[in-house]
């Protein structure tokens, strides 16, 4: 593929990012339109949201397992058929059952986009370069709610809420054909990005496990974060809209900033976001009463959670122990578990201890990820400095003595011309431990 076929896959698969972000969260710009248009409560129509990350939670892994082996053209650009005709349905539903079933289509649409667009988009360009294209590929992910759920709400606001989906059906349709001209037909398999750079089935599932951890003590906070101003920080309802959009442009200089370190410190750009998400958390429980600093730690919230998000999608290209598609399909599970379980704790910790205990709850549990994540990234680094010391000696033993396992050991230690070392030691492969690769 060209650099410049593979750079207009690339706006097309980020904007789809930004069209699929934008119909997740839209019903609550507009919940105020649809729920009497429809006659239903305010609760019903909230449930288009939760229900929706509850699908593609369940569905993410299974749908990557069924559509494995069926080339990436045809499957991306059939999902953003699929995701225009239910947007165009939800534009036309005359029900609130209609409406539902249109948003569960259009969530097993995402739960599949999500499984397999990380590889697709950076598998044409060389490794060196992968994680600045994941970060500038999440850019549209994180430009939804800054600009995408506005712009919605608004177009609702002025034409009806149907518009704001038919629009999205638009996109879906755009998208899809830029998918089917630029993107190659070619096997799951034969992708630049199929495997794991370092696979590493141990590593990956910690990182799950603090994804799951990391997303869920931010969004403890950012599912209530409107109560938390209004209550704690006594800002008025009108400074909302603004404080949010900081909030929003902060993350977009997240995945920005991001996109610098990725390839060269896969590591500390897993840790430093999760530092500063923490920091914030617990500054905001401390001193989240002061005006001028609410406004700077809820920056510094936005910032960290979007490049946390870029970092964990880099590090799933470097540790998935098989196929990358179906480790992108077990991340976007752990990320909207995290969604799910921190909206819910949020839910049952704002009526019984009030919104400023929410930022505790939060930061303890991203404290706990970046405490997870670091002891693994300190083991790891032990354990390859232990192998390239025993590797160094090997190679300073003489090719023909027995102490080194005879010829086959001579070659595993690097002295032969068919051995596995001239790879280098262990570990080398992992960008993230001792320097190696970069």
């Amino acid at each position: 593929m060209s650099p410049r076929r593979a750079r207009a896959v690339l706006v097309a698969l980020s904007l789809a990012a930004f069209a699929f972000i934008t119909t997740e969260l839209l019903p609550v710009g507009l919940l105020t339109h649809i729920a009497p248009d429809l006659d239903r409560s305010r609760s019903q129509v909230g449930l288009l949201v939760s229900g929706y990350a509850v699908v593609v939670v369940l569905a993410s892994v299974p749908l990557a397992r069924l559509t494995r082996r069926i080339p990436r053209r045809h499957l991306l650009g059939g999902t953003m058929l699929l995701f225009a005709a239910a947007n165009g349905t939800a534009a036309l539903a005359p029900t609130y059952t209609v409406l539902a079933g249109s948003r569960l289509a259009t969530a097993l649409a995402q739960a599949l986009f999500w499984s397999v667009a990380t590889a697709a988009v950076t598998g044409p360009f060389p490794v060196a370069v992968r994680g600045r294209v994941v970060a500038l590929f999440a850019t549209g992910a994180t430009l939804a709610p800054v600009l995408g759920v506005p712009l919605g709400t608004w177009l609702g606001q002025h034409a009806g809420w149907r518009a704001a989906f038919a629009a999205l059906a638009g996109v879906g349709l755009a998208v899809a054909a830029a998918v089917l001209v630029f993107l190659p037909s070619y096997p799951p398999a034969a992708g630049g990005a199929a495997r794991g750079t370092a696979p590493d089935g141990r590593r990956f599932i910690l990182l799950l496990v603090a994804t799951a951890l990391g997303i869920g003590g931010f969004l403890t906070l950012q599912t209530y974060v409107a109560p938390f101003l209004l209550d704690v920080s006594g800002f008025a309802d009108a400074l909302l809209a603004p404080l949010l959009f900081a909030a929003g442009a902060a993350g977009v200089v997240g995945t920005l900033a991001a996109a610098r370190t990725l390839d060269t410190r896969p590591i500390a750009s897993l840790l430093t976001p999760l530092g500063i998400g923490t920091a914030a958390l617990f500054g905001l429980y401390a001193f989240g009463a002061l005006r001028p600093g609410a406004v700077a730690l809820l920056a510094g919230i936005g910032l960290a959670y979007a490049a946390f998000g870029s970092a964990v999608q880099n590090r799933m290209l470097h540790l998935a122990p098989g196929s990358t598609d179906i480790a992108s399909a077990g991340v976007s599970t752990a990320f909207n578990a995290g969604i799910a379980g921190g909206s819910l704790l949020g839910g049952a910790l704002l009526p019984t201890s009030g919104a400023r205990t929410l930022a505790l709850a939060g930061g303890l549990l991203t404290l706990a990820a970046l405490l997870l994540l670091a002891v693994d990234a300190r083991r790891g680094s032990a354990t390859h400095r232990t192998r390239s010391r025993e590797a160094g000696e090997a190679s300073r033993l003489p090719a023909t003595a027995p102490a080194a396992g005879g010829a086959a050991g001579g070659r595993s230690a690097g002295s032969g011309p068919d051995g596995d070392a001239r790879r280098g030691p262990v570990g080398v492969g992992d960008p993230d431990v001792g320097g190696a690769g970069r």
